[in-house]
């Protein structure tokens, strides 16, 4: 069969990942969807059982960091597009293991860079119809004070821990690419995301688990930190239309226009599982437990999503009192899939820690 375009979705069984090959897939059936993904402990095909049999989606297990295979894929598929999304995300784990992070987000990117420049300098229309699209993070600006202020495109990049410098890392290769070699790139940067299939080493899945089984909700600090939320289907709309029609060579920012302090956002939860569990509200307070703060934990991001706004007409659907209710909803109605997910092969990290 023709098709109008050849998209390869990086880290595509993952949380945010499947949202955005779940979406492409189905509305663009004129599209081959090709879903790469090395499926560590937080990629999961029975995130994808809905789509598996679409006719133009494909799945190909492979990893980004492996540079010949890329190669082979991109030309084997006549890729003309790329979103990136394959990265090691959670902080916690970054500042046990930086070496993996920097393994997989710096040097998996340069892997993929390097494949897309060489596939595409060698096809006959060039670099044209062609786009490098890069998913990275709020992370790597730093934080922000309490009082004011919100991260812009203009934000000088100021990272804090491995992972956020990891992402930033990737971000300033992804640049290099498109002004040595003309690569055409496009790169996001969104807010803490949060939803359906997100795997439960998260703060939002990880407390809705344990507030079902009574186990403690540990709080970092005073659970004072301030981040920005947003619905992981906004953000892959955003994804969608920054795909289509955002400017190459451009930086945008995806918030959600939701910032929360941890310790308000815990008590929302409590209350939003107890009632959605037929528990008295306010039950699993007592299951708050504050434990020493992260080493390097960023006070507060927040995001100025004025320019995709503007620019692309894009904006976020829900807040986050709505979100976090379907969200709870999702997790308590799938509990198969949660049990799954925390036990087994797939459950081998999260035994190690949360066990």
């Amino acid at each position: 069969m023709h098709y109008e375009r050849k998209i390869l979705i990086t880290g595509g069984a993952g949380f945010i990942g499947s949202h955005v090959v779940r979406l492409l897939a189905t509305r663009y059936p004129h599209y081959h969807i090709i879903n790469l993904d090395k499926l560590t402990y937080a990629g999961n095909l029975e995130n994808l059982r809905d789509v598996e049999q679409l006719p133009n989606y494909t799945f190909v297990r492979a990893d980004i960091c492996d540079h010949e295979r890329m190669l082979e894929l991109l030309a084997h598929y006549e890729v003309d597009g790329v979103v990136h999304l394959a990265a090691e995300s959670h902080v916690d784990r970054s500042i046990r293991d930086p070496f993996t992070f920097a393994r997989t987000n710096v040097m998996g990117t340069l892997s993929l860079l390097q494949a897309c420049s060489r596939v595409w300098e060698q096809s006959p229309e060039g670099y044209r119809g062609k786009l490098f699209y890069h998913v990275s993070t709020d992370e790597v600006y730093g934080a922000l004070p309490l009082d004011g202020g919100m991260f812009t495109e203009q934000t000088s990049y100021d990272p804090h821990s491995p992972y956020s410098a990891s992402k930033a890392s990737s971000d300033h290769f992804v640049r290099a690419f498109h002004d040595t070699y003309g690569l055409p790139i496009v790169i996001t940067n969104c807010s803490n995301n949060y939803g359906p299939y997100q795997f439960p080493e998260k703060l939002i899945p990880l407390f809705i688990n344990n507030i079902v089984q009574g186990r403690p909700l540990p709080v970092y600090g005073r659970g004072e930190n301030v981040r920005d939320w947003l619905y992981v289907e906004d953000h892959a709309r955003a994804i969608d239309v920054v795909l289509h029609r955002g400017r190459v060579g451009e930086t945008y920012n995806i918030g959600g226009h939701n910032e929360w302090r941890n310790i308000d956002l815990v008590h929302l939860l409590i209350e939003t599982t107890d009632r959605l569990l037929g528990r008295p509200v306010g039950s699993s307070e007592g299951l708050i437990s504050y434990v020493k703060d992260r080493a390097g934990h960023d006070l507060r991001y927040a995001i100025d999503a004025s320019k995709i706004e503007q620019e692309l007409g894009w904006k976020p659907s829900l807040q986050f009192a709505q979100g976090l209710e379907l969200t709870v909803r999702w997790y308590l109605e799938h509990r198969d899939w949660v049990e799954h997910i925390t036990s087994g092969v797939y459950g081998e990290y999260y035994q190690s820690v949360y066990g």
